[in-house]
């Protein structure tokens, strides 16, 4: 990237930080004044930032679960490289009631970088939609990439309910050593 390359990223990102104070500035006050100052931020954004998603908050707290959606529709568009678009788009349909889409977006997450959320989002998916064979592969690849154990009880349950019982007691024995805890089912 050139001189003239840097020095024009360089004024998106000032612009971008100044429609973003701005904005917080105003939300108190006015909202709409805050979420035009949100939207051109997210507009003149040399990249994918903080300033999206808190447009998609905006839209939500006004209870326009639609417009959140099709901010985090944009940014995924614009910004196909980025997990994090991904991961909000996903969020945004999750919220508008599209389980199916927002496993599609958690995939993709997924394919961009090992993300333990995308991972847990996909495995709740799946296991809502009584695939638990993926959603077990899933959590697996959630306490992979750092998860915790909360993938691991994830992933046993999913693996007993797909009716892989050794599988799941490998699991519950190794969230035993990672908790120091006994198993309780109700948990």
């Amino acid at each position: 990237m050139g001189v003239l390359g840097r020095s024009y990223r360089r004024t998106r990102q000032l612009a971008e930080r100044l429609a973003a104070w701005r904005a917080s500035r105003l939300s108190d006050r006015d909202r709409r004044a805050a979420e035009r100052w949100l939207r051109f931020a997210a507009w003149v954004a040399p990249g994918f930032s903080a300033v999206h998603r808190d447009l998609v908050g905006c839209c939500r707290r006004r209870d326009d679960r639609l417009a959140a959606l099709e901010v985090a529709r944009r940014a995924a568009r614009r910004y196909p490289s980025s997990p994090d678009a991904w991961m909000l788009l996903g969020e945004a349909y999750l919220a508008a009631f599209r389980p199916d889409d927002a496993l599609v977006a958690f995939e993709q997450v997924l394919s961009l970088e090992e993300r333990p959320d995308a991972a847990m989002a996909a495995g709740d998916l799946y296991a809502r939609r009584g695939d638990y064979v993926n959603a077990g592969a899933r959590y697996a690849r959630a306490y992979a990439a750092g998860a915790g154990a909360d993938a691991l009880r994830a992933n046993a349950r999913a693996l007993k309910a797909a009716g892989d019982h050794r599988a799941a007691e490998e699991a519950i024995e190794l969230w035993k050593q990672v908790t120091g805890r006994d198993w309780v089912e109700a948990e």
